[in-house]
């Protein structure tokens, strides 16, 4: 039997693999999210100074991949043995195994949140089309999540790629057909986009970035725009119970903004898994045929 045909008749291997994988990844995920902010930033001080006219300060290299990965504190540089999913993390109890400084617990968080999901969708979708993108856009969602937390952005490098991914395996109908998820694309940025110019005129103020619509738009390629209602109505419910819980326990500035974008895409999660479950039990609790 070729591999193949090895995952299509035992979904175990597949769900191993999936989850081995998934950490794996997670552990690059955890690269992206430290250096992609950074690299826009550098990008844009970059534009700034070719508009001004200044000459362009010479900086080393900066990318997914160069330079290794080091510790902040001491610059010891990180071996591969130091960077095994999770286990590294373990083994050297949370502490750089040069300076002794501790290490972020969100590194094997973001590894394990990765790996637990994608065998999950692995389970969930067995071994096809649907299963195969569904990790991916789970990864997507756990990078945005995290950025979108640290930074309050939502990068396009991202969120578009994202949007377009989800209308190619739609091509095949993976979790609905193409011209459902071009009506989600279109419908889920221009929603978000109407309450964004609703809410600055009734206020003045910017409720929500540019990075909330296009992301909404991703997640309406992937699932169509069925879907949007569902997502919406879930981040907005966690994202207000969140919010209130923000002020209210820990004393959070109501000026301070608070990220949308980890609510969509937790609300994309559900959707991606029970969505369809969610939706009948709404519309049978409603009586609506």
């Amino acid at each position: 039997m070729t591999l193949i045909q090895d995952l299509q008749a035992f979904s175990t291997l597949f769900i191993s693999l999936a989850g081995i994988f998934g950490l794996i990844v997670g552990s690059f995920l955890n690269v992206v999210i430290h250096r992609l902010p950074k690299m826009m930033e550098r990008e844009w001080r970059a534009q700034c100074e070719d508009l001004s006219g200044a000459e362009r300060s010479k900086l080393e290299p900066y990318n997914l991949l160069i330079p290794r990965s080091a510790c902040p504190h001491c610059s010891h540089q990180i071996s591969a043995l130091e960077n095994i999913p999770v286990i590294s993390f373990l083994f050297l109890r949370g502490k750089c195994n040069g300076c002794g400084a501790p290490i972020s617990s969100r590194y094997p968080i973001v590894e394990t949140v990765s790996g637990l999901l994608s065998a999950f969708a692995a389970w969930h979708f067995g071994f096809d089309i649907a299963g195969l993108s569904a990790i991916i856009f789970i990864w997507a969602l756990i990078a945005l999540t995290c950025i979108d937390l640290d930074t309050q952005l939502l990068p396009d490098d991202i969120t578009m790629p994202l949007l377009w991914i989800g209308l190619f395996f739609n091509l095949s109908n993976a979790f609905t057909s193409l011209p459902n998820a071009v009506i989600g694309a279109i419908g889920g940025y221009l929603i978000l986009w109407s309450v964004y110019w609703l809410f600055k005129l009734a206020t003045g103020k910017e409720g929500m970035g540019y990075g909330d619509f296009k992301l909404l738009a991703a997640i309406g390629a992937w699932l169509g725009w069925q879907m949007l209602p569902l997502v919406i109505l879930l981040s907005s419910v966690v994202g207000a119970v969140v919010g209130i819980t923000l002020i209210v326990a820990v004393k959070h500035g109501r000026d301070i903004p608070i990220p949308f974008g980890p609510y969509l895409a937790g609300g994309g999660l559900i959707a991606l898994f029970w969505g369809n479950q969610l939706t009948q039990s709404y519309l049978q609790l409603f009586a609506v045929s």
